[in-house]
């Protein structure tokens, strides 16, 4: 797929760009981003560099990752990166990480909501999953504010840096964004 941009009400989300390496190798020094997501640790410049010269381009190109940077519609630095991946029989996965300064005020939530509504109306998304380490908590509120349920632990369901850890996840579905299923839904019930 050729990249897309994407706005909501405050944000842009764009492809990164070469311009963007240093402002995501600064971000990424953030003792959490390294704690929390799967980022070399220590990152390094040469792993933003890979980050925006051969990873993104390869997950656009491949329909295997849809990664954008976030920034003020207006223009101005960058707040956070958002990612589409792991497609499998129309279900994505989302990430995202928020650089330091940018925290708290409400810009992953729009980001995540953007995305999800690009996926259910634009990719045939039927199902949103979202994953974090236990104890990822920040990551969790997001995911809760953005409307996904969050359905239990995975035990080792994440492989960071050598190690397996349990992983919460979550899903959204179109019908909690009050959007049509590309497919009828029938809940269990209790």
């Amino acid at each position: 797929m050729e990249p897309v941009t994407l706005t909501t009400e405050r944000l842009c989300l764009r492809v990164f760009t070469p311009a963007d390496i240093d402002e995501v190798f600064e971000a990424c020094q953030d003792p959490d981003i390294q704690r929390w997501t799967t980022i070399p640790s220590p990152y390094a410049r040469v792993d933003a560099e890979n980050f925006v010269r051969a990873m993104v381009p390869a997950g656009w190109r491949d329909d295997s990752e849809y990664t954008f940077s976030v920034r003020p519609r207006e223009g101005g630095p960058l707040i956070a990166a958002a990612s589409l991946h792991h497609p499998h029989s129309g279900t994505w996965e989302v990430g995202y990480w928020t650089a330091k300064e940018h925290r708290g005020r409400g810009h992953m939530t729009e980001t995540v909501l953007g995305l999800a509504r690009w996926a259910f109306t634009d990719l045939g998304c039927r199902r949103l999953e979202w994953r974090a380490e236990v104890g990822n908590t920040g990551s969790r509120a997001v995911a809760e504010k953005a409307g996904f349920t969050v359905e239990g632990v995975l035990r080792a369901g994440l492989l960071n840096k050598g190690t397996l850890r349990d992983v919460w996840i979550g899903a959204l579905l179109p019908s909690d964004l009050g959007l049509p299923s590309p497919l009828p839904y029938l809940p269990a019930r209790s």
